[in-house]
């Protein structure tokens, strides 16, 4: 009789174990697509590989564009998805091309300011009030951005500029998923992998590379990859919540230092670690705050 109390309490570990080992499980199958996606670049362009991975994205929803082929003719913001979709193309291409011209930690640490800019065009574009605490921590987390970049230490890179492209763009592509909170999630789904394939299409074969047949298994790998991830993902936070998770989402900086370190021989400099820590600080502190003035 007094073991049945401690049932619930088993379970609610058991599935947030549940949920760690499916986001880390995204966690490994995202970085190997990234470092699949590095060794490629030399041969073939950014556009083209985006074009790949969301050729395969699309053969693989194919059975649920069949199955909801009547809630997709409901489409309620046509303009507002391809605008959204635009975004995404332009982040997803850009974040490829950083992917070959920076090492692997580097784009991925930068990749934790997304947020912060997010956050920003919240307010300039939906009238988002933000908070003075929250200005403040965004702030912090700026400057942990420069110690990540050190402009002082390393000579301007170009890269850079392509990491700032994903990043924005990528805070647009969100700010956009926001604004269609009303419309279906099928619908979202489909027109963005459909629209993927659409936008990358013609560019991919302007910039098209003849692809050897023994390179094709790798290729689609990239969008295997890339669709595995996203369930594996979706999987994790359905099982856990967010709160749960999100400290362990940090450890993606690790894991792409490691596949830099094993694959490409990039050895990480100690401030990019140092500059992840004054982010997620930044953020983390900045939330905690929050929760206790409403509290």
């Amino acid at each position: 009789m007094s073991a049945e109390p401690a049932r619930p309490g088993r379970d609610d570990r058991n599935e947030a174990g549940l949920g760690i080992a499916w986001l880390l499980a995204d966690m490994t199958l995202v970085t190997f697509m990234s470092a699949l996606v590095k060794a490629n670049s030399v041969a073939y362009p950014a556009i083209q590989l985006v074009f790949i991975r969301a050729l395969v994205g699309l053969v693989f929803i194919l059975p649920l564009i069949v199955k909801n082929r009547a809630a997709l003719s409901d489409m309620r913001y046509p303009l507002r998805n391809a605008f959204r979709v635009t975004c995404n193309a332009i982040a997803l291409t850009s974040n490829f091309l950083a992917f070959a011209m920076l090492p692997l930690v580097m784009v991925n640490a930068l990749g934790f300011t997304r947020p912060l800019v997010t956050m920003g065009l919240a307010a300039l574009l939906l009238g988002e009030r933000i908070g003075r605490l929250r200005w403040l921590g965004a702030a912090l987390a700026f400057g942990g951005a420069l110690i990540i970049v050190a402009p002082g230490e390393m000579t301007f890179h170009p890269g850079l500029l392509v990491v700032l492209v994903s990043i924005v763009f990528g805070a647009m592509a969100t700010i956009q998923t926001r604004r269609l909170k009303d419309e279906s999630t099928i619908v979202m789904m489909v027109f963005y992998t459909v629209g993927l394939v659409l936008l990358t299409g013609i560019p991919a074969a302007i910039f098209w590379q003849p692809v050897p047949l023994s390179h094709w298994p790798v290729l689609a790998l990239i969008g295997l990859l890339a669709q595995a991830g996203q369930y594996c993902w979706l999987k994790a936070y359905q099982k856990s919540d967010a709160s749960v998770l999100a400290p362990f989402g940090y450890l993606s900086v690790f894991f792409a230092a490691a596949a830099g370190f094993f694959f490409f021989g990039e050895v990480p400099a100690p401030r990019i670690f140092i500059g992840v820590a004054v982010i997620l600080a930044a953020l983390q502190g900045t939330r905690w705050l929050d929760r206790r003035r409403q509290a």
